[in-house]
This record gives C-alpha cells, sequence and structure tokens, in this order.
C-alpha cells in the first residue's frame, strides 16, 4: 500500500493515562516506603533515596559524599567487593550506588525469583560495608584522575563554573557533587565511616519499590532484612544563602580552543511554587524542544551551532535557569546576542499557535515516561523529593491543558530575566576579548575553572 505523503496524518484521540495506586506505609524502624505494584512482568525495581547529598559536605572535604557513594558497595557482610559484585552478577541483579547534590542513591532492578537473595545483599551494604582502607583509596584515585581529566572538558568546565556563580560561594549547591583534587585529598577513611553513621539511617531515607510482588509481601521481606538498622535523630538542616544575580561574564580561558561553551541563566523559584506548569510551557517554547525559539534561531536560522536548548534546573532546596550551547569561537558574542534577543523576545509573550503545540508536545510524549519499572520509580522519587501530591501524575495531563495564554505570558515576565542572567563563557581568551567588548553594558571576568576571579 502506498503512503499519500500530501496529507498530514490527524493527531491520535485524546491522550489519557493512570499511573496505579502508590501505596505508602512504615516499616518497623521508621524507614517510609513507596509501593507501586506492576505484575505485567516478574520484574522488581527498587530505589533507596538517603538524604546524604554533596550539599552536606564541609568546605575542606567536598566530594565526600561522592566518594562515599563509590566506596561503599566495596564488600559488604561476609563478602569482599568482587565477591559481592560476582553475587549480583549470577542473580542478574542490576545494584548501583550513586550521589548527587541532595541525595544518595541506591538502586537495584532484580528479577522475582531473585529478590529476596538481592534484598539481603543490598541490606548487606547498608547494614555493614566494609569501608576498608585499599578499596577507598582505590576509589579516591579513581576520582582525583576523573577531576584531573576534568580540566581538559570545557563543557563539564562551564557546567561547573555557571553553578559556582549562579548560586554564589555561601551555597552549598555552588560547589560540584564530585569536589575538587584538593578536597578529595583531604577526605579519609574516618571521614567516610563517619559520614556513614551520621546519615545512613531509616528515618533520614525513603524507599520506592515497583514491581511484582504484593504489599504484605514486600513489607514482609523489608522488616526481615532491615531489622538491624536503626533510625537516629536526624540531620541538622543547612541553609541555602542566594546572592541576587547580576549579568556580568564570566570567561575561562581555555587557550587553542576553536569552540565556545556558553552557559547563560539564573536563580529561579522551587518545584513546588505554584507556577510550575506555565513555567514548564513557557520553557518547552523558549528551549526546551527541538522546534523552539532558541534552537531555531541559534541552529536553523544563524547556524552557529548542532544544539542550543534551555530548562529550569529543580534541586531540592533551590533552582536555577539556564541555557547551554556549544558554538565556534568566531561565533561567540553574536551567539549571546542572539540567546539574549530570545530572552528579551519572549518577555513580550508566546503566540496561541506556540501554546498549543508545547501542549500537544507535553501530553503526548507523557506516559512513554512510565513505559519500564525503572522510570516509573525514578519518577516517584522526584515526587518524594519535592514533596509532591499524591495525585501529581494521574492529573499532570489535565494540569497542563488547562494552562492559558495569559499564565504562560505572566510566567515569561516573572520567571525570564535577562537583565540578571549570567554569562559562563569557556573559549580561547585570545579569540574572544575583542568580541565580548562589542557587548554593551557588560562586564567581563577572568575566572579560573573553578569560577574564581583571576588575579
Amino acid at each position: 500500500m502506498m503512503l499519500d505523503r500530501e496529507t498530514k496524518p490527524l493527531p491520535s484521540d485524546e491522550i489519557k493515562f493512570s499511573l496505579p495506586e502508590i501505596e505508602k506505609f512504615k516499616l518497623e524502624n521508621e524507614l517510609e516506603v513507596f509501593f507501586i505494584n506492576k505484575s505485567k512482568l516478574p520484574i522488581i525495581q527498587l530505589n533507596l533515596i538517603v538524604n546524604a547529598g554533596s550539599v552536606f559536605d564541609a568546605n575542606d572535604k567536598k566530594g565526600l559524599s561522592n566518594l562515599y557513594s563509590m566506596t561503599v558497595d566495596e564488600g559488604a557482610g561476609n563478602y569482599s567487593s568482587l565477591e559481592l559484585s560476582d553475587e549480583f552478577e549470577t542473580l542478574g541483579t542490576h545494584f548501583n550506588v550513586s550521589s548527587s547534590e541532595d541525595h544518595i542513591y541506591f538502586s537495584l532492578q532484580s528479577l522475582k525469583e531473585n529478590f529476596e537473595r538481592s534484598l539481603e545483599l543490598l541490606s548487606m551494604v547498608i547494614i555493614s560495608p566494609h569501608l576498608e582502607e585499599k578499596d577507598f583509596l582505590r576509589e579516591q584515585r579513581k576520582i582525583i584522575t576523573r577531576l584531573l581529566q576534568q580540566q581538559d572538558e570545557p563543557d563539564e568546565i562551564a557546567d561547573l563554573v555557571f553553578e559556582y556563580n549562579v548560586f554564589g560561594k555561601s551555597n552549598p549547591y555552588a560547589f560540584p557533587v564530585i569536589g575538587y583534587e584538593d578536597s578529595v585529598e583531604n577526605i579519609s577513611l574516618e571521614d567516610i565511616k563517619k559520614f556513614h553513621s551520621s546519615f545512613i539511617f531509616p528515618n533520614n531515607s525513603a524507599l520506592i519499590v515497583v514491581g511484582d510482588i504484593t504489599k504484605d509481601e514486600l513489607q514482609k521481606s523489608l522488616n526481615n532484612y532491615f531489622k538491624g538498622w536503626k533510625s537516629k535523630t536526624a540531620v541538622t538542616e543547612i541553609s541555602f544563602p542566594q546572592i541576587p544575580n547580576k549579568k556580568n561574564i564570566f570567561l575561562v580561558d581555555k587557550k587553542g580552543s576553536v569552540q565556545s561553551e556558553i552557559r547563560i541563566g539564573h536563580i529561579s523559584t522551587k518545584r513546588k511554587d505554584n507556577d510550575y506548569f506555565p513555567k514548564l510551557i513557557l520553557n518547552t517554547i523558549l528551549g526546551g524542544q527541538f522546534t523552539s525559539r532558541i534552537n531555531l534561531n541559534l541552529r536553523e536560522k544563524k547556524g552557529y551551532t548542532y544544539g542550543a536548548h534551555s530548562r529550569f534546573n529543580y534541586l531540592k532546596d533551590c533552582a536555577n535557569f539556564y541555557i547551554t550551547t556549544s558554538v565556534a569561537s568566531e561565533n561567540t558574542a553574536n551567539a549571546v546576542k542572539e540567546i539574549f534577543n530570545e530572552l528579551n523576545e519572549i518577555r513580550n509573550g508566546v503566540t496561541p499557535d506556540e501554546l498549543e503545540f508545547a501542549k500537544s508536545s507535553l501530553i503526548r510524549k507523557f506516559p512513554s515516561n512510565f513505559e519500564t519499572y525503572k522510570q516509573i520509580a525514578s519518577n516517584l522519587i522526584g515526587t518524594v523529593i519535592h514533596s509532591l501530591p499524591e495525585d501529581y501524575f494521574n492529573t499532570y495531563i489535565e494540569n497542563v491543558s488547562k494552562i492559558t495564554i495569559e499564565e504562560v505570558n505572566s510566567a515569561a515576565e516573572k520567571y525570564i530575566l535577562p537583565n540578571e542572567s549570567i554569562i559562563v563563557i569557556v573559549g580561547s581568551k585570545e579569540i574572544l576579548n575583542e568580541q565580548l567588548s562589542e557587548i554593551e553594558n557588560v562586564a567581563v571576568t577572568e575566572v579560573d575553572f573553578r569560577g574564581d576571579k583571576v588575579s
């Protein structure tokens, strides 16, 4: 059968989405559990999130949370590092530990028939990790090597310098999760052990489970394997002071570079604030998809880049808005000017066609975010971190659909702030100096790879 390519296909019927009920309960040790029963496949996905991210790292020990996450699964219970890895591999279980700004994540995906054994191994990692000197030193060396490599990667430098200057050095979010070479070298095995005892306990954590198991079966197994894991006094709260952002260029000199990494943005409001959905649609139009204004301008119209995008980045206690792109060095200043043209223009309002297209795009791709058990669990993590309503996912499509053009235009005026946007550029100072001087009313400050001013 021949396809009629002259006729545009009509959209399918109205998209409907419903997530199974999220069941909440607490274990005997006070660990809060969020559970969704899914029995289509004999798989169980488990994510333990611990309130122990890099924001808790001391100033002289940045990278502690990350180094802990790399060391904690290097042997536990009766098993050495290699033996523990072999046990998980034999079971066909995927196990991983990682750290972010806000949390440490223990992730486990297991076949139903091997879940009990996998859970037992996980409990060993959490309750009785070895935390031995040789494993600690090996992982510490890996991180220091990675940090040295990072200094040759302009895109990562741009991200680090942007976070450092948009939040300000008095804010814990200003610092990289991985830390710095000197701060990681300053971490000892005793620091790792103290971190474990100070942060890794049930009432400082939450557990998300999705899969082919009943609530009663799950509760019984969890109580059995985690009965030796005791609750403690909660972690002391920390503050997140924020500095007002001022339009300024922070330039990192990358000698010989033929490209420039560009980051532009400012502080924004947190995830739980009421304007989330207008901001979501606004960003979709501005820089959140391939057909967005910024990408079509810089990529399709000007030919400066292969891609440019924007987003609102929501952390637990802070947020920012930023734009990211990479351009040839000779196009750097022009690209910055075009981005600011788009930032100013979006404040004049969006069109009805843009609004409807953005809504349609968000709604139609939404169900695809829940195709696997891992995706479902990952999405639930966001609701736990940001304390979102229990019906958040089931009302998502309705909430997107009802946003008006007036709400989006109001969000543009309130949350897109060109005059408060910092500009980070990583590129060749020799090539860029003359260009950047042509950008009116913006000072240029040369900074190092951490974001500190070069004297």
